[in-house]
């Protein structure tokens, strides 16, 4: 007996002289490796109470509030642009530095991966582009890239016809919020790539029982996103938010797209030729969870992501009528009142010039993160100045704030917070590089942005078109909206960014025959 526990206590202390043994010789490795590329520390992030527990509290409320962007800008001025935060005794670095967005999603890509964000996002999204690295993510990625290049033409047809269907369901000449159209409009733009089938069609033709089924579907997908969200803010420790409200939404979404599925497969099965992208999947695989997590992963990406840029172009337009009198005077000398094509919009300048601009104010994506899957380094953010390389251990998760860079000063100018389409002539993205990032950059940069882009400027033109005047209105309840500056309104953030108070407007119809 003796000799057995003196046995064990030697195999115990042998295994922790070696553990001990193997985090000193790493420890001297991160050490050597960060004196041979001249590295300091970055600052940290200043907190009051233990554990950062009041930056924790004060951003829940904020994020209650529709502030937690705001939030994050009152917080960081103390800070250089890259800085160390330590939340309940986990270190984090958080950037806006464009070389360092550089480093990690570009030259450096091999280096970094997704770290929390797959068990985040696991229960609602499963194995998706969004949630995989590696190898799955790059076949996923393959099988998606040629989605997005083929079928343009069926797939802009369709796009015309759900935007006509969305301009009738538009009211004239009385408050409406515009918000809530536009998520049905890409969501029957995007199901329709998908499924060959829109869902939250525009018209009056649906059942009403699948009317609310799709209604029950769509919110759904917005409560499980904001729940995400919600994890993703507590990085490694996102497990704390969960919830039965948080399940039950995921399985509404989870039941829907299975059926979805199923009448697909139910359909080709009977003699339905039509190629949609699913289809695609179908070749590659039959499982069902593998082909819900494809399709959530792109219908998060096409339906969320446009329905908030065509959001804040909206509500932008409507409170800068000067911006909205030249865009309307392009519109006027390149098509008149006809339908655009797909070369009409290439040529409309002052028309990217808005949407880019929209899209540094509003990035659909405002925050993001990486995880180190090796030790190594950022190109800045560490000494006083923030001029330094920084060491990242190996698992140190780094957040990147796209929504903070693009409102930059010593990036765009002191007028940086405003909204000015001009600032975009002379190339002012070439000039700004990593600085401007709305659809992500490098290996990982967005699919669809072609055609998110191509979306929002025709329904843009359309909606112009159609309506002679558009002008800003009070929500319900919230009269301050329409004097808010870009910035300022209430702002709710899920995985992406949308106006709290939505996109009142009055539109009057055009008098004139379309």
């Amino acid at each position: 007996m003796w000799l057995l526990i003196t046995t064990s206590l030697c195999l115990v202390a042998t295994g922790l002289v070696y553990f001990v043994s193997r985090r000193s010789r790493i420890a001297a490795d991160e050490i050597a490796l960060g004196e041979a590329k001249g590295c300091e520390p970055p600052p940290k992030l200043p907190h009051s109470w233990p554990l950062a527990l009041d930056l924790i509290f004060d951003a829940f409320s904020a994020a209650k509030k529709g502030r937690i962007l705001q939030f994050f800008q009152d917080v960081t001025p103390s800070v250089p642009k890259t800085f160390e935060q330590v939340l309940l005794g986990v270190s984090g670095v958080d950037t806006a530095d464009p070389e360092n967005l550089e480093a990690m999603l570009s030259t450096q890509f091999k280096e970094f991966g997704l770290g929390a964000r797959r068990p985040t996002f696991f229960p609602l999204l499963g194995e998706g582009i969004f949630t995989q690295d590696g190898v799955a993510w790059k076949a996923s990625r393959d099988i998606l890239r040629p989605q997005f290049m083929g079928n343009r033409a069926k797939n802009f047809a369709q796009m015309q016809e759900a935007t006509e269907k969305l301009i009738d369901s538009i009211p004239g000449d009385r408050p409406f919020d515009l918000q809530p159209l536009f998520f049905r409009f890409t969501l029957a733009t995007t199901t329709y790539l998908l499924f060959g089938k829109s869902i939250g069609a525009l018209d009056e033709s649906q059942d009403l029982e699948a009317a609310s089924r799709e209604a029950e579907f769509a919110e759904a997908f917005t409560v499980a996103q904001d729940y995400l969200a919600q994890r993703g803010r507590l990085g490694d420790l996102y497990w704390l938010i969960g919830g039965p409200k948080f399940w039950k939404a995921c399985r509404t979404v989870h039941d829907f797209v299975d059926s979805m599925i199923k009448t697909r497969i139910d359909a080709r099965d009977t003699g339905d030729s039509k190629y949609v992208f699913l289809d695609a999947l179908l070749q590659q695989t039959n499982d069902i969870f593998l082909l819900r997590s494809q399709i959530l992963n792109v219908l998060l990406a096409g339906r969320d992501t446009t329905a908030c840029c065509l959001t804040w172009t909206l509500r932008l337009l409507s409170r800068h009528p000067a911006v909205l009198k030249k865009l309307r005077a392009e519109i006027e000398d390149q098509v008149g009142a006809d339908a655009p094509t797909q070369q009409d919009l290439k040529r409309m300048q002052y028309l990217s010039f808005v949407l880019k601009e929209v899209l540094r104010l509003y990035p659909s994506v405002p925050v993001n993160s990486r995880t180190a899957l090796v030790t190594t380094t950022l190109p800045r953010g560490g000494g006083a100045q923030g001029t330094s390389p920084v060491l990242l251990r190996k698992g140190t998760a780094v957040g990147y704030c796209p929504y903070l860079m693009h409102r930059r000063e010593d990036l765009y100018g002191e007028d940086a917070e405003e909204f000015r389409p001009e600032r975009w002539q002379g190339g002012l993205e070439k000039t700004i590089g990593w600085g401007y990032v709305p659809f992500n950059g490098g290996p990982r940069v967005c699919l669809g942005q072609e055609f998110a882009i191509l979306e929002a400027s025709y329904a843009i033109v359309r909606i112009l078109q159609a309506f002679e005047s558009i002008e800003p209105c009070a929500p319900p309840g919230n009269l301050a909206d329409v004097q808010s500056k870009p910035g300022s309104e209430r702002q709710m953030l899920t995985l992406v960014l949308s106006p709290m108070d939505g996109c009142w407007t009055v539109l009057k119809r055009e008098s004139r025959e379309q």
